[in-house]
């Protein structure tokens, strides 16, 4: 019986600290119409600690303004969108961008 106790006390307290899984979330269905990117969808949303409304959001208007910055010549692109911190991989055929929050949100996407 104590050890029982013991291992729920231990499971409370730990609950948490334990990192949230990422959830997977709808894509951004062309984002860009007329445009040269009409079709191509934001995709494989991730969200971790927030709700994929706030994902989605994220992901579309950081990438709109990714999509205003000139490429640098290492192919990654670092950057502000309003208080999240944009990384964005542009190299290969799937730019890959990742977004996270001083909260610890974090969101993903590919395009």
């Amino acid at each position: 019986m104590l050890l029982a106790c013991g291992m729920i006390v231990a499971l409370a307290l730990s609950a948490p600290f334990a990192v949230a899984e990422a959830r997977s979330c709808r894509p951004v269905v062309n984002p860009y119409p007329n445009s040269r990117y009409e079709g191509a969808d934001l995709r494989e949303i991730r969200a971790r600690n927030v709700s994929c409304r706030t994902a989605r959001r994220v992901a579309r208007g950081a990438h709109y303004k990714a999509l205003g910055m000139s490429p640098t010549a290492s192919g990654v692109r670092r950057f502000r969108w309003r208080r999240w911190s944009v990384t964005g991989d542009i190299r290969g055929s799937t730019d890959r961008y990742s977004a996270r929050s001083a909260e610890g949100e974090r969101v993903s996407w590919l395009f």
